[in-house]
Parts: C-alpha cells; sequence; structure tokens
C-alpha cells in the first residue's frame, strides 16, 4: 500500500515537473516575441500602453520583464555604489599614503635651495648695507651720541669721516657671513618645518599648516643658522665699528687673527647666548607671519595658491614680517653688539673702550640703569628702514630664484 502511493506521490512530482518545464519554455517563447515588440515600442508608448498593449500579449512574459527590468535597476544602483565607495578607498589609501609617504629630495635640489638662500642673503644685505653700518653704530655709541641720533645726520656722519665707501665698511664681511647663514636658514626652515608637519599629520591625519608649525621651524633654522657662521658675525661686527682712516683690522683674515691673538678664541663666541635667545622669535616670526600673511591675501584675492601673488604683493607681506620680528628681538641685538665691542681699544665709541660686562644679564642691567630702557630701542628706527626692505627682498629674492632653477623645495604651505 505504502509503496503505491509513493509511487503515486513520485509521478505526481513528475507529472508537475514536466508542465513547469512546458509552461517555462512557454514563456521563455513569449517572452521572446514580448521583448521584441517592447524594443519596437518601448520608444514611444506610456506606462499604461506598456501595459496594456505590449504585455498584454501574454501576462508570464510581461511579469518576468517587469522583474528582469528592476533587478537591471538594482544592480546598476549596486555597481554605482561599488565604484562611489572603491573611488573613496582609493583616495583614501592614497591620501593616508601621501601624509606618510616622506619627501625625498635630490642633492642637485638641495644644493639649489642652498644657493637659491644664499644670493637672497648677499642680496638683501648689499642693498641696505648703509642703513646696516648706521644701525651698529647706533647700538655701540649709545643714546648719548648726538652724531648718530637720526637717519639723517647718522649718515652724514658716515659719508664725512669714511666717504662714500663708509656706507659699505664691513659689508664684505657681513656677505661672507650672510650667505651661509642664508642658506642655512632657508633650507633649514623648509626641512624643520615640513618633519613637524609630518609628524603632526601621523597623530591627526586631518591637521592643516599653521602659524605655531611655521614659527617653531623658523625658530629652529634661525638658532642652527647664528651658531654655525656666530664667528663671522662677531669679525663683522668688529669691522663694522671701525671709524676713521687708520683701522686696527684690514680684512676679515687679519681681524680673526688679532682677535684669537689678543683676546682668546672664546672671544669670538661673545655675545651668543642673546643672539641665539633673540634669533628664536626674530626669525621664526618673519617666516610665521610671511607664510601667514601670503595665505590670508591669496584667500582675499580668491588665488589658488600664494604662489600666484605679485612681486610687489610678497615684497608687502615680507615687509611688515621683518618689522614685526626686528621690533620683538632688537632689545637682544643691542646686548649683542654691546658685549662683541666691549673692552675693545679699536672702537669707535670711548665709552664702549672701557665697559665692561660679565655676561648678558649684567649688561641688560647695566644699560637698563645708566642709559634707561630707551637704549634697548636706540636705532630702531634707522633698522626699520633697513630692515623692512632686506626681509622682503630676501624672501622675494629667495622664491624667483628658485622658480627660475626650477627647484622642488618650496617655503612650507602645507602641501
Amino acid at each position: 500500500m505504502k509503496k503505491e502511493e509513493m509511487k503515486n506521490s513520485s509521478n505526481k512530482r513528475e507529472r508537475t515537473t514536466t508542465t513547469t518545464t512546458t509552461r517555462t519554455s512557454e514563456v521563455a517563447r513569449e517572452f521572446y516575441y514580448s521583448s521584441r515588440i517592447f524594443s519596437s515600442r518601448c520608444a514611444t508608448s506610456t506606462s499604461s500602453d506598456f501595459c496594456d498593449e505590449i504585455f498584454g500579449y501574454h501576462p508570464n512574459a510581461a511579469w518576468m520583464m517587469m522583474k528582469m527590468m528592476k533587478r537591471n535597476e538594482e544592480e546598476e544602483e549596486e555597481d554605482k555604489c561599488s565604484d562611489y565607495l572603491f573611488a573613496a578607498h582609493s583616495a583614501k589609501e592614497k591620501k593616508m599614503t601621501t601624509i606618510h609617504e616622506p619627501k625625498v629630495h635630490t642633492w642637485t635640489s638641495i644644493a639649489k635651495s642652498l644657493f637659491a638662500g644664499g644670493i637672497a642673503g648677499g642680496v638683501s644685505r648689499t642693498a641696505v648695507a648703509p642703513l646696516e653700518r648706521l644701525k651698529i653704530l647706533q647700538q655701540v655709541h649709545g643714546r648719548t651720541a648726538t652724531e648718530y641720533g637720526t637717519v639723517y645726520r647718522g649718515l652724514n656722519t658716515i659719508l664725512r669721516k669714511d666717504g662714500l665707501r663708509g656706507f659699505f665698511i664691513g659689508n664684505g664681511a657681513n656677505c661672507i657671513r650672510i650667505v651661509p647663514n642664508s642658506a642655512v636658514k632657508f633650507f633649514c626652515y623648509e626641512r624643520i618645518t615640513d618633519a613637524i608637519f609630518q609628524f603632526r599629520r601621523t597623530l591627526d591625519p586631518e591637521c592643516e599648516m599653521n602659524v605655531f608649525n611655521r614659527l617653531a621651524g623658523g625658530a629652529g633654522a634661525g638658532i642652527i643658522a647664528m651658531t654655525s657662521v656666530y664667528p663671522l658675525d662677531m669679525v663683522r661686527g668688529r669691522l663694522t665699528v671701525q671709524a676713521g682712516t687708520v683701522h686696527q683690522y684690514n680684512g676679515m683674515v687679519d681681524a680673526t687673527r688679532k682677535i684669537i691673538q689678543h683676546e682668546g678664541v672664546g672671544s669670538l663666541y661673545k655675545g651668543l647666548l642673546p643672539s641665539v635667545i633673540g634669533v628664536i622669535p626674530y626669525v621664526g616670526l618673519n617666516f610665521a607671519v610671511y607664510e601667514t600673511l601670503k595665505d590670508m591675501l591669496a584667500a582675499k584675492l580668491e588665488l589658488k595658491s600664494s604662489k600666484e601673488l605679485s612681486v610687489a604683493q610678497s615684497l608687502t607681506c615680507g615687509g611688515f614680517a621683518g618689522a614685526v620680528g626686528q621690533t620683538v628681538a632688537y632689545p637682544f641685538d643691542v646686548v649683542r653688539r654691546r658685549l662683541q665691542v666691549a673692552g675693545w681699544q679699536g672702537s669707535a665709541s670711548k665709552t664702549m673702550e672701557k665697559a665692561k660686562y660679565s655676561g648678558m644679564m649684567d649688561c641688560f642691567g647695566k644699560i637698563a640703569r645708566y642709559e634707561g630702557v630707551g637704549a634697548f630701542f636706540h636705532g630702531l628706527s634707522a633698522n626699520y628702514i633697513k630692515v623692512m626692505p632686506s626681509i622682503a627682498i630676501a624672501f622675494v629674492t629667495y622664491e624667483e630664484v628658485k622658480r627660475v632653477l626650477q627647484v622642488d623645495l618650496h617655503i612650507s604651505s602645507g602641501g
């Protein structure tokens, strides 16, 4: 009995399968004809015509066609989503690779960058050499010397005592000092700023270049540059304050030899501490203010990058940056000059021949006590006239020389 029931059930399933297969074949055939009708009339038929006229030929074919179209639409949407996700993932991977991948520079690009920095320093200092010498003379003589009291009077005094040559006394030594100083300073600023920026991005991939990043990079670059060439600065200071036709030193080599012979090697580093302390805000603010002002101006003018600014606009930013940095660091510059020439018998200032300072703090204290706080800013007006074009020329010359040399290193912009 059970065997007969199982046999009947099996036969029933076979008949059902045969019927389903036959019906599927019919539907497939009808679907073929319906699809041909659909392809010839879908361009002009409305949705109601589509159902009534075309799919009315066979309901099952119509149902299959609608299901197929719906499935195609779903697959298209899935493909689009997959494409978007893949593109987003690829962009993220590329960004992460760019962020963490260290920049590799060739020796040629490094040499070009150093060359551009040296040229910028030499050109900028030579352009303002008369004002540079006047500033140093005002710092050394103090407020009591009326002959250097103002810019006009001071320049006339230099012209009367030393002639036209007097405007450039010490400039050769200054260029020998400033060329390597400027080259190291610009190069180190770019490298230090980039290193700090890359480190910040390892902590926060979305961070951007900011003023503190630039300030830190400028301060570090200033310390390295100042320390590496400080003996040249010391010698240049001695040469600059010589006055009259009879000079104790006949050039840098002679000055270096005599200083070491009579005062010792350590004297070449007199005033190093206030110089290093002063260079932190000076160079740091120069770079930070310059770059920040350029970015702000470019954004205001709706430019794509600060590189699109004109030379005049970059000069303006550089001049303002130089004024800010010099104002903050100027008292340290005064103390540095005093320490460099204190007790030297060849100084043009008789007061400085008798001056004795035990160190930076002693110098600060004695200047404030005997000359007043204003003595720390004596010569600042002349220095404004000097430093604003000097810093502006240095920045613009540096960028223009690098553009000509096609250097791939640039002052940090966060990119």
